[in-house]
Protein backbone atom coordinates (compact mmCIF):
# COMPACT_ATOMS: atom_id res chain seq x y z
CA UNK A 1 0.00 0.00 0.00
CA UNK A 2 1.10 3.39 -0.76
CA UNK A 3 2.32 5.93 1.93
CA UNK A 4 1.20 9.36 1.44
CA UNK A 5 3.79 12.38 2.90
CA UNK A 6 3.97 16.00 1.82
CA UNK A 7 6.32 16.91 -0.90
CA UNK A 8 8.66 18.54 1.83
CA UNK A 9 9.00 15.71 3.81
CA UNK A 10 10.47 14.08 0.88
CA UNK A 11 13.93 13.30 0.85
CA UNK A 12 14.31 13.18 -3.47
CA UNK A 13 12.64 16.76 -3.31
CA UNK A 14 15.43 17.90 -1.35
CA UNK A 15 17.84 16.77 -3.55
CA UNK A 16 15.51 18.48 -6.63
CA UNK A 17 16.30 21.52 -4.92
CA UNK A 18 19.62 21.38 -4.93
CA UNK A 19 20.35 20.21 -8.74
CA UNK A 20 21.93 23.18 -10.84
CA UNK A 21 19.49 25.23 -12.53
CA UNK A 22 19.18 25.21 -15.89
CA UNK A 23 20.28 28.39 -18.54
CA UNK A 24 17.22 27.93 -20.71
CA UNK A 25 18.43 30.91 -23.16
CA UNK A 26 21.47 29.18 -23.83
CA UNK A 27 20.14 25.88 -23.91
CA UNK A 28 17.65 26.15 -26.45
CA UNK A 29 20.43 28.35 -28.54
CA UNK A 30 22.09 27.03 -31.58
CA UNK A 31 22.72 23.44 -32.14
CA UNK A 32 22.07 22.33 -28.83
CA UNK A 33 18.71 24.20 -28.99
CA UNK A 34 17.91 21.86 -32.26
CA UNK A 35 19.26 18.49 -30.32
CA UNK A 36 16.87 19.78 -27.17
CA UNK A 37 13.75 19.63 -29.64
CA UNK A 38 14.59 15.79 -30.95
CA UNK A 39 15.82 14.61 -27.80
CA UNK A 40 13.06 15.64 -25.17
CA UNK A 41 10.14 14.35 -26.86
CA UNK A 42 7.89 11.88 -25.18
CA UNK A 43 5.15 10.32 -27.71
CA UNK A 44 1.45 10.37 -26.60
CA UNK A 45 -1.63 8.87 -27.87
CA UNK A 46 -3.50 9.65 -31.32
CA UNK A 47 -0.53 10.58 -32.36
CA UNK A 48 0.38 13.29 -30.18
CA UNK A 49 3.87 14.00 -28.49
CA UNK A 50 4.84 15.85 -25.42
CA UNK A 51 7.81 18.24 -26.27
CA UNK A 52 9.30 19.52 -23.31
CA UNK A 53 12.73 21.02 -24.66
CA UNK A 54 11.85 24.61 -23.73
CA UNK A 55 11.77 23.57 -20.36
CA UNK A 56 14.29 24.46 -17.63
CA UNK A 57 15.32 21.07 -17.51
CA UNK A 58 18.36 18.81 -18.39
CA UNK A 59 19.44 15.24 -17.70
CA UNK A 60 20.16 15.81 -14.06
CA UNK A 61 16.79 17.33 -13.80
CA UNK A 62 15.00 14.39 -15.17
CA UNK A 63 17.01 12.16 -13.28
CA UNK A 64 16.12 13.71 -9.97
CA UNK A 65 12.52 14.20 -11.24
CA UNK A 66 12.60 10.24 -11.55
CA UNK A 67 13.69 9.90 -8.49
CA UNK A 68 10.84 11.83 -6.98
CA UNK A 69 8.59 10.36 -8.42
CA UNK A 70 9.38 6.95 -7.02
CA UNK A 71 9.92 8.04 -3.87
CA UNK A 72 6.33 9.51 -4.21
CA UNK A 73 5.30 6.59 -5.72
CA UNK A 74 3.20 7.70 -8.07
CA UNK A 75 2.25 5.27 -10.25
CA UNK A 76 1.98 2.68 -6.98
CA UNK A 77 -0.74 5.47 -5.99
CA UNK A 78 -2.64 5.75 -9.50
CA UNK A 79 -2.96 1.76 -9.56
CA UNK A 80 -4.86 1.93 -6.19
CA UNK A 81 -6.81 4.54 -7.64
CA UNK A 82 -8.12 2.69 -10.55
CA UNK A 83 -8.44 -0.17 -8.68
CA UNK A 84 -10.80 1.02 -5.75
CA UNK A 85 -9.54 2.25 -3.23
CA UNK A 86 -10.57 5.30 -1.02
CA UNK A 87 -8.23 8.58 -3.19
CA UNK A 88 -10.99 10.84 -2.09
CA UNK A 89 -10.39 10.91 1.50
CA UNK A 90 -12.22 14.53 2.16
CA UNK A 91 -15.82 12.61 1.41
CA UNK A 92 -14.36 8.80 1.80
CA UNK A 93 -15.04 8.31 -1.78
CA UNK A 94 -13.57 5.88 -4.71
CA UNK A 95 -12.46 7.97 -7.58
CA UNK A 96 -13.65 6.07 -10.94
CA UNK A 97 -13.61 8.82 -13.72
CA UNK A 98 -11.42 6.10 -15.72
CA UNK A 99 -13.86 3.56 -15.63
CA UNK A 100 -16.26 5.24 -17.60
CA UNK A 101 -13.88 4.41 -20.66
CA UNK A 102 -12.02 1.54 -19.98
CA UNK A 103 -10.50 -0.84 -17.24
CA UNK A 104 -7.38 -0.34 -16.69
CA UNK A 105 -6.97 -3.09 -13.39
CA UNK A 106 -9.13 -5.09 -11.20
CA UNK A 107 -12.94 -5.15 -11.65
CA UNK A 108 -14.20 -2.57 -9.21
CA UNK A 109 -16.89 -3.19 -6.97
CA UNK A 110 -18.75 -0.41 -4.89
CA UNK A 111 -22.58 -0.33 -3.45
CA UNK A 112 -22.48 -4.10 -4.83
CA UNK A 113 -22.56 -3.01 -8.22
CA UNK A 114 -19.61 -3.33 -10.92
CA UNK A 115 -19.03 -0.33 -11.86
CA UNK A 116 -17.31 -0.81 -14.90
CA UNK A 117 -20.42 -2.70 -15.86
CA UNK A 118 -22.46 0.23 -14.64
CA UNK A 119 -20.60 2.69 -16.44
CA UNK A 120 -21.34 1.13 -19.70
CA UNK A 121 -24.46 0.27 -19.28
CA UNK A 122 -25.70 3.86 -18.60
CA UNK A 123 -23.76 4.98 -22.33
CA UNK A 124 -25.50 1.80 -23.66
CA UNK A 125 -28.72 3.59 -23.00
CA UNK A 126 -27.61 6.98 -23.96
CA UNK A 127 -26.59 5.71 -27.07
CA UNK A 128 -30.01 4.30 -27.60
CA UNK A 129 -32.08 7.02 -26.33
CA UNK A 130 -29.82 9.11 -29.21
CA UNK A 131 -30.47 6.91 -31.83
CA UNK A 132 -34.39 6.84 -31.26
CA UNK A 133 -34.35 11.08 -31.51
CA UNK A 134 -32.09 10.62 -34.13
CA UNK A 135 -34.31 8.13 -36.23
CA UNK A 136 -37.67 10.45 -35.11
CA UNK A 137 -38.99 7.51 -33.17
CA UNK A 138 -38.51 9.89 -29.93
CA UNK A 139 -40.48 13.21 -31.15
CA UNK A 140 -42.21 16.45 -29.93
CA UNK A 141 -45.61 16.23 -29.46
CA UNK A 142 -46.11 16.94 -32.87
CA UNK A 143 -44.53 14.14 -34.15
CA UNK A 144 -41.40 16.13 -35.68
CA UNK A 145 -37.88 15.67 -34.79
CA UNK A 146 -36.01 17.66 -32.06
CA UNK A 147 -33.46 19.67 -33.82
CA UNK A 148 -31.34 21.41 -30.89
CA UNK A 149 -30.21 19.89 -27.48
CA UNK A 150 -29.65 22.01 -24.46
CA UNK A 151 -27.65 21.23 -21.51
CA UNK A 152 -28.71 22.68 -18.21
CA UNK A 153 -25.79 22.74 -15.84
CA UNK A 154 -23.32 24.57 -13.61
CA UNK A 155 -19.25 23.42 -13.41
CA UNK A 156 -18.52 20.33 -14.44
CA UNK A 157 -21.89 19.53 -15.74
CA UNK A 158 -21.11 22.89 -18.42
CA UNK A 159 -17.48 23.46 -19.02
CA UNK A 160 -15.98 20.31 -20.06
CA UNK A 161 -19.19 19.07 -22.16
CA UNK A 162 -19.31 22.69 -23.86
CA UNK A 163 -15.53 22.80 -24.56
CA UNK A 164 -15.50 19.14 -26.12
CA UNK A 165 -18.99 19.95 -28.03
CA UNK A 166 -17.29 23.36 -29.17
CA UNK A 167 -14.13 21.40 -29.79
CA UNK A 168 -16.11 18.91 -32.38
CA UNK A 169 -18.68 20.84 -33.69
CA UNK A 170 -16.76 21.77 -36.75
CA UNK A 171 -15.26 18.59 -37.39
CA UNK A 172 -18.66 16.89 -37.13
CA UNK A 173 -20.31 19.47 -39.53
CA UNK A 174 -16.98 18.39 -42.11
CA UNK A 175 -18.15 14.90 -41.48
CA UNK A 176 -21.79 14.55 -41.72
CA UNK A 177 -22.02 13.40 -37.90
CA UNK A 178 -23.43 16.74 -36.54
CA UNK A 179 -27.07 15.44 -35.34
CA UNK A 180 -28.41 18.24 -33.62
CA UNK A 181 -27.19 21.49 -32.52
CA UNK A 182 -26.29 21.83 -29.42
CA UNK A 183 -27.06 25.32 -26.58
CA UNK A 184 -25.69 25.42 -22.92
CA UNK A 185 -27.43 26.87 -20.01
CA UNK A 186 -25.13 27.13 -16.69
CA UNK A 187 -25.04 30.94 -15.15
CA UNK A 188 -28.22 31.81 -12.73
CA UNK A 189 -28.21 35.25 -14.18
CA UNK A 190 -32.07 35.33 -16.27
CA UNK A 191 -29.56 36.87 -19.14
CA UNK A 192 -27.90 33.92 -20.22
CA UNK A 193 -30.89 31.30 -19.99
CA UNK A 194 -33.02 33.86 -21.58
CA UNK A 195 -30.22 34.34 -24.63
CA UNK A 196 -30.44 30.50 -25.74
CA UNK A 197 -33.73 30.31 -25.55
CA UNK A 198 -34.75 33.22 -27.48
CA UNK A 199 -31.76 32.00 -30.00
CA UNK A 200 -33.50 28.08 -30.13
CA UNK A 201 -36.90 26.51 -31.81
CA UNK A 202 -38.41 25.36 -28.22
CA UNK A 203 -40.57 23.13 -29.75
CA UNK A 204 -37.93 21.40 -31.17
CA UNK A 205 -35.27 21.55 -28.36
CA UNK A 206 -34.89 18.89 -26.04
CA UNK A 207 -33.50 19.89 -22.66
CA UNK A 208 -30.64 18.46 -20.36
CA UNK A 209 -30.89 18.76 -16.51
CA UNK A 210 -27.96 18.31 -14.93
CA UNK A 211 -27.59 17.79 -11.38
CA UNK A 212 -26.16 14.91 -9.47
CA UNK A 213 -27.79 15.65 -6.24
CA UNK A 214 -30.76 16.78 -7.93
CA UNK A 215 -30.56 20.37 -5.36
CA UNK A 216 -27.75 22.32 -6.94
CA UNK A 217 -29.87 25.79 -6.63
CA UNK A 218 -28.19 27.77 -10.24
CA UNK A 219 -29.46 24.38 -12.00
CA UNK A 220 -33.32 23.87 -10.75
CA UNK A 221 -33.66 27.91 -11.00
CA UNK A 222 -32.71 27.73 -14.67
CA UNK A 223 -34.93 24.93 -15.21
CA UNK A 224 -37.85 26.78 -13.82
CA UNK A 225 -36.78 29.18 -16.44
CA UNK A 226 -37.25 26.78 -18.82
CA UNK A 227 -40.36 25.14 -18.16
CA UNK A 228 -41.50 28.23 -18.44
CA UNK A 229 -40.89 29.53 -21.59
CA UNK A 230 -41.93 25.58 -22.43
CA UNK A 231 -45.58 26.38 -20.97
CA UNK A 232 -46.07 29.48 -22.22
CA UNK A 233 -45.12 28.00 -25.75
CA UNK A 234 -48.38 25.72 -25.11
CA UNK A 235 -45.62 22.98 -25.03
CA UNK A 236 -45.60 20.09 -22.40
CA UNK A 237 -42.20 20.30 -20.68
CA UNK A 238 -42.07 16.33 -19.62
CA UNK A 239 -41.97 15.63 -23.03
CA UNK A 240 -39.25 17.88 -23.65
CA UNK A 241 -36.37 17.41 -20.93
CA UNK A 242 -33.99 14.61 -19.93
CA UNK A 243 -32.29 14.35 -16.65
CA UNK A 244 -28.41 13.20 -16.15
CA UNK A 245 -28.22 12.71 -12.34
CA UNK A 246 -27.47 9.97 -9.28
CA UNK A 247 -30.18 7.05 -8.83
CA UNK A 248 -30.95 8.55 -5.77
CA UNK A 249 -31.76 12.08 -6.09
CA UNK A 250 -35.60 13.53 -6.57
CA UNK A 251 -35.31 13.67 -10.50
CA UNK A 252 -34.09 9.92 -10.92
CA UNK A 253 -38.08 8.50 -10.88
CA UNK A 254 -39.71 11.85 -11.62
CA UNK A 255 -42.11 12.23 -14.65
CA UNK A 256 -40.83 15.28 -15.50
CA UNK A 257 -38.79 13.84 -17.52
CA UNK A 258 -38.63 11.38 -20.79
CA UNK A 259 -35.72 9.85 -19.64
CA UNK A 260 -33.07 9.71 -16.79
CA UNK A 261 -29.10 8.71 -17.17
CA UNK A 262 -27.09 8.03 -14.24
CA UNK A 263 -24.18 8.71 -12.46
CA UNK A 264 -22.66 8.37 -9.30
CA UNK A 265 -20.65 10.17 -6.43
CA UNK A 266 -17.56 8.19 -7.78
CA UNK A 267 -16.76 10.99 -10.68
CA UNK A 268 -16.72 14.15 -9.48
CA UNK A 269 -18.44 17.08 -11.93
CA UNK A 270 -15.15 18.32 -13.52
CA UNK A 271 -13.97 14.90 -14.45
CA UNK A 272 -17.27 14.25 -15.93
CA UNK A 273 -17.29 15.02 -19.76
CA UNK A 274 -16.53 11.04 -20.34
CA UNK A 275 -19.42 9.92 -18.01
CA UNK A 276 -23.34 10.52 -18.86
CA UNK A 277 -23.16 14.27 -18.07
CA UNK A 278 -20.95 14.69 -21.36
CA UNK A 279 -22.11 11.53 -23.07
CA UNK A 280 -25.59 12.78 -23.37
CA UNK A 281 -24.96 16.03 -24.67
CA UNK A 282 -22.16 14.98 -26.85
CA UNK A 283 -24.19 11.71 -28.35
CA UNK A 284 -27.02 13.47 -29.04
CA UNK A 285 -25.72 16.32 -30.58
CA UNK A 286 -22.86 13.81 -32.98
CA UNK A 287 -24.07 10.47 -32.54
CA UNK A 288 -23.27 7.56 -29.74
CA UNK A 289 -20.28 6.66 -32.25
CA UNK A 290 -18.73 9.52 -31.82
CA UNK A 291 -18.77 9.83 -28.52
CA UNK A 292 -17.41 6.30 -28.55
CA UNK A 293 -14.19 7.45 -30.26
CA UNK A 294 -14.26 9.85 -27.86
CA UNK A 295 -13.56 7.75 -24.92
CA UNK A 296 -11.56 5.40 -26.84
CA UNK A 297 -8.68 8.03 -27.43
CA UNK A 298 -9.17 8.69 -23.20
CA UNK A 299 -8.75 5.21 -22.68
CA UNK A 300 -5.52 4.98 -24.71
CA UNK A 301 -3.81 7.87 -23.10
CA UNK A 302 -5.18 6.41 -19.77
CA UNK A 303 -2.57 3.11 -20.44
CA UNK A 304 0.49 5.68 -20.60
CA UNK A 305 -0.48 7.13 -17.53
CA UNK A 306 -0.62 4.03 -15.99
CA UNK A 307 3.16 3.26 -17.05
CA UNK A 308 5.59 2.69 -14.39
CA UNK A 309 8.58 4.86 -16.50
CA UNK A 310 8.48 8.33 -15.90
CA UNK A 311 10.00 8.96 -19.46
CA UNK A 312 7.06 6.11 -21.16
CA UNK A 313 4.30 8.55 -19.13
CA UNK A 314 3.77 11.79 -20.60
CA UNK A 315 1.30 12.96 -17.97
CA UNK A 316 3.25 12.18 -14.92
CA UNK A 317 6.64 13.36 -16.69
CA UNK A 318 4.34 17.02 -17.49
CA UNK A 319 3.41 16.83 -13.93
CA UNK A 320 7.00 16.74 -12.28
CA UNK A 321 8.05 19.17 -14.58
CA UNK A 322 4.61 21.88 -13.11
CA UNK A 323 5.76 21.00 -9.40
CA UNK A 324 9.80 21.80 -10.42
CA UNK A 325 8.36 24.86 -11.86
CA UNK A 326 5.77 25.62 -8.97
CA UNK A 327 7.86 24.62 -5.80
CA UNK A 328 11.27 24.68 -6.58
CA UNK A 329 11.57 27.70 -9.00
CA UNK A 330 8.71 29.60 -7.82
CA UNK A 331 6.80 30.36 -10.31
CA UNK A 332 2.84 31.33 -9.87
CA UNK A 333 1.06 30.05 -12.74
CA UNK A 334 0.16 28.09 -15.81
CA UNK A 335 -1.36 29.75 -19.37
CA UNK A 336 -2.98 27.14 -21.66
CA UNK A 337 -2.23 27.72 -24.85
CA UNK A 338 -3.55 26.07 -27.67
CA UNK A 339 -3.29 26.79 -31.41
CA UNK A 340 -6.47 25.63 -32.26
CA UNK A 341 -9.71 27.69 -32.41
CA UNK A 342 -12.12 24.49 -32.06
CA UNK A 343 -9.81 24.44 -28.53
CA UNK A 344 -11.76 28.37 -27.60
CA UNK A 345 -13.22 27.22 -24.56
CA UNK A 346 -10.71 24.28 -23.56
CA UNK A 347 -8.80 26.67 -21.47
CA UNK A 348 -11.63 27.62 -19.18
CA UNK A 349 -12.42 23.77 -18.52
CA UNK A 350 -8.53 23.38 -17.59
CA UNK A 351 -8.90 26.03 -15.34
CA UNK A 352 -11.37 24.24 -13.38
CA UNK A 353 -10.48 21.00 -13.76
CA UNK A 354 -7.06 22.28 -12.43
CA UNK A 355 -7.75 25.11 -9.82
CA UNK A 356 -10.94 22.95 -8.11
CA UNK A 357 -8.75 19.87 -7.52
CA UNK A 358 -5.09 21.20 -6.49
CA UNK A 359 -6.78 24.50 -5.05
CA UNK A 360 -5.89 22.93 -1.32
CA UNK A 361 -3.82 24.36 1.48
CA UNK A 362 -4.49 21.05 3.70
CA UNK A 363 -2.71 17.94 2.74
CA UNK A 364 -5.32 14.46 2.63
CA UNK A 365 -5.21 14.60 6.29
CA UNK A 366 -6.46 17.95 7.21
CA UNK A 367 -3.46 19.25 8.49
CA UNK A 368 -1.68 22.29 6.62
CA UNK A 369 0.91 22.63 4.32
CA UNK A 370 4.00 24.66 3.90
CA UNK A 371 4.80 24.76 0.50
CA UNK A 372 2.31 26.17 -2.48
CA UNK A 373 0.06 24.03 -4.33
CA UNK A 374 -2.29 24.53 -7.64
CA UNK A 375 -1.18 27.19 -9.62
CA UNK A 376 -3.41 29.69 -11.50
CA UNK A 377 -4.51 29.01 -14.87
CA UNK A 378 -5.37 30.77 -17.60
CA UNK A 379 -5.62 30.69 -21.45
CA UNK A 380 -6.90 31.99 -24.72
CA UNK A 381 -6.12 29.92 -28.39
CA UNK A 382 -3.17 31.90 -30.22
CA UNK A 383 -2.69 33.28 -31.96
CA UNK A 384 -5.48 35.67 -30.37
CA UNK A 385 -3.67 35.17 -27.14
CA UNK A 386 -1.01 36.83 -28.75
CA UNK A 387 -2.20 40.43 -29.39
CA UNK A 388 -3.57 40.37 -25.85
CA UNK A 389 -1.86 38.95 -22.68
CA UNK A 390 1.64 37.98 -24.07
CA UNK A 391 3.14 41.36 -23.61
CA UNK A 392 3.01 40.32 -19.61
CA UNK A 393 4.23 36.82 -20.61
CA UNK A 394 7.38 38.35 -23.02
CA UNK A 395 8.41 41.24 -20.40
CA UNK A 396 6.58 40.77 -17.07
CA UNK A 397 8.12 40.73 -13.85
CA UNK A 398 6.85 37.50 -13.46
CA UNK A 399 7.70 34.22 -15.52
CA UNK A 400 4.53 32.23 -16.29
CA UNK A 401 5.13 28.41 -17.59
CA UNK A 402 3.32 27.67 -20.96
CA UNK A 403 1.61 24.93 -22.11
CA UNK A 404 0.97 25.09 -25.87
CA UNK A 405 -1.21 22.85 -27.73
CA UNK A 406 -0.64 22.56 -31.91
CA UNK A 407 -1.62 20.58 -34.63
CA UNK A 408 -0.15 20.32 -38.20
CA UNK A 409 -3.46 20.14 -39.79
CA UNK A 410 -6.39 22.30 -39.63
CA UNK A 411 -9.76 20.30 -38.37
CA UNK A 412 -11.77 21.60 -41.32
CA UNK A 413 -9.23 20.99 -44.30
CA UNK A 414 -10.63 25.11 -46.12
CA UNK A 415 -7.58 27.20 -46.51
CA UNK A 416 -6.02 30.01 -48.59
CA UNK A 417 -2.89 30.64 -49.96
CA UNK A 418 -1.45 34.16 -49.35
CA UNK A 419 2.31 35.20 -49.68
CA UNK A 420 3.23 32.12 -50.10
CA UNK A 421 1.66 30.27 -47.08
CA UNK A 422 -1.55 28.64 -45.70
CA UNK A 423 -3.49 30.27 -43.22
CA UNK A 424 -2.47 26.68 -41.30
CA UNK A 425 1.41 27.24 -42.12
CA UNK A 426 0.70 30.94 -40.70
CA UNK A 427 -0.73 29.11 -37.49
CA UNK A 428 1.96 26.91 -36.62
CA UNK A 429 4.78 29.17 -37.53
CA UNK A 430 3.47 31.23 -35.04
CA UNK A 431 3.97 28.63 -31.96
CA UNK A 432 7.29 27.61 -33.59
CA UNK A 433 8.55 31.32 -33.39
CA UNK A 434 6.01 32.19 -29.78
CA UNK A 435 8.55 28.97 -27.93
CA UNK A 436 11.73 30.26 -29.07
CA UNK A 437 10.80 33.92 -28.19
CA UNK A 438 9.60 33.10 -24.79
CA UNK A 439 13.28 30.11 -24.21
CA UNK A 440 15.84 32.19 -26.00
CA UNK A 441 14.77 36.39 -25.79
CA UNK A 442 16.52 38.85 -27.85
CA UNK A 443 18.93 41.18 -26.44
CA UNK A 444 18.67 45.14 -27.62
CA UNK A 445 20.44 47.86 -26.24
CA UNK A 446 17.07 49.56 -26.08
CA UNK A 447 15.94 48.50 -22.97
CA UNK A 448 11.94 48.31 -24.27
CA UNK A 449 12.78 46.54 -26.67
CA UNK A 450 14.80 43.78 -24.99
CA UNK A 451 13.36 40.33 -24.39
CA UNK A 452 15.50 38.26 -21.22
CA UNK A 453 14.12 34.78 -22.46
CA UNK A 454 14.47 32.04 -20.36
CA UNK A 455 10.70 31.73 -20.02
CA UNK A 456 9.75 27.67 -20.37
CA UNK A 457 6.93 26.28 -22.05
CA UNK A 458 6.08 22.70 -23.25
CA UNK A 459 3.89 22.24 -26.57
CA UNK A 460 1.66 18.95 -27.00
CA UNK A 461 1.56 18.47 -31.02
CA UNK A 462 -1.14 16.57 -32.63
CA UNK A 463 -1.51 15.77 -36.67
CA UNK A 464 -5.16 17.54 -36.24
CA UNK A 465 -8.22 17.56 -33.57
CA UNK A 466 -10.73 14.25 -33.68
CA UNK A 467 -13.25 12.66 -31.14
CA UNK A 468 -9.99 10.78 -30.45
CA UNK A 469 -7.23 13.13 -30.56
CA UNK A 470 -9.79 15.24 -28.28
CA UNK A 471 -10.34 12.25 -25.50
CA UNK A 472 -6.61 11.74 -25.40
CA UNK A 473 -5.90 15.38 -24.74
CA UNK A 474 -8.15 15.30 -21.74
CA UNK A 475 -7.20 12.87 -20.30
CA UNK A 476 -3.75 13.68 -20.53
CA UNK A 477 -4.68 16.87 -18.52
CA UNK A 478 -6.88 14.96 -15.96
CA UNK A 479 -4.15 12.35 -14.48
CA UNK A 480 -1.10 15.24 -14.88
CA UNK A 481 -3.23 16.73 -12.19
CA UNK A 482 -3.91 14.15 -10.68
CA UNK A 483 -0.46 13.13 -10.42
CA UNK A 484 0.51 16.72 -9.26
CA UNK A 485 -2.01 16.21 -6.90
CA UNK A 486 -0.18 13.02 -5.05
CA UNK A 487 2.93 14.99 -5.23
CA UNK A 488 1.38 17.79 -2.96
CA UNK A 489 -0.16 15.06 -0.54
CA UNK A 490 -4.02 17.04 -1.37
CA UNK A 491 -7.09 15.60 -2.06
CA UNK A 492 -7.68 16.75 -5.57
CA UNK A 493 -11.47 15.49 -5.64
CA UNK A 494 -13.24 17.24 -3.44
CA UNK A 495 -14.05 21.08 -3.32
CA UNK A 496 -15.28 22.26 -0.33
CA UNK A 497 -13.79 26.08 -1.46
CA UNK A 498 -17.05 26.16 -3.45
CA UNK A 499 -19.58 25.69 -0.32
CA UNK A 500 -19.10 28.57 1.76
CA UNK A 501 -20.50 30.91 -0.80
CA UNK A 502 -23.28 28.55 -1.40
CA UNK A 503 -24.50 28.59 1.98
CA UNK A 504 -24.20 32.38 2.37
CA UNK A 505 -26.30 33.03 -0.66
CA UNK A 506 -29.13 31.10 0.58
CA UNK A 507 -29.00 33.23 4.37
CA UNK A 508 -29.12 36.04 1.67
CA UNK A 509 -32.24 34.67 -0.11
CA UNK A 510 -34.11 33.82 3.20
CA UNK A 511 -33.28 38.05 4.60
CA UNK A 512 -31.09 36.33 7.15
CA UNK A 513 -27.86 38.68 7.11
CA UNK A 514 -26.41 40.98 9.38
CA UNK A 515 -23.13 42.81 9.15
CA UNK A 516 -21.50 43.55 6.45
CA UNK A 517 -23.83 40.61 4.28
CA UNK A 518 -26.95 42.90 4.94
CA UNK A 519 -24.83 45.99 3.65
CA UNK A 520 -24.34 44.56 0.66
CA UNK A 521 -27.47 42.89 0.16
CA UNK A 522 -29.21 45.92 0.78
CA UNK A 523 -26.72 47.67 -2.25
CA UNK A 524 -28.07 45.16 -4.79
CA UNK A 525 -31.75 45.30 -3.54
CA UNK A 526 -31.85 41.81 -3.04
Amino acid sequence: MATWKNLDTLETFKALSEVKRVKLAEAMSGAEGAERVKKYSVPMAEGFSYNFAAKQVDDEVLNALKALAEEAQLAEKFEELYNGAVINTGENRLVLHQLTRGQLGNAVEADGVDKREFYVKQQARIAEFANKVHNGEITNAAGEKFTTVVQIGIGGSDLGPRAMYLALENWAKKNNTLKMKAQFISNVDPDDAAAVLNAVDVAHALFVLVSKSGTTLETLTNESFVKEALKKAGLDASKHMIAVTSETSPLAKSDDYLAAFFMDDYIGGRFSSTSAVGGAVLSLAFGPDVFAQFLEGAAAEDKLSANKNVMENPEMLDALIGVYERNVLGYPGTAVLPYSQALSRFPAHLQQLDMESNGKSVNRFGEPVDYPTGPVIFGEPGTNGQHSFYQLLHQGTDIVPLQFVGFRNSQIGTDIEIQGSTSQQKLCANVAAQIVAFACGKSDDNRNKNFEGGRPSSIIIGDSLTPKSLGALLAHFENKIMFQGFLWNVNSFDQEGVQLGKVLAKRVLAHETDGALKVYSDLLNI
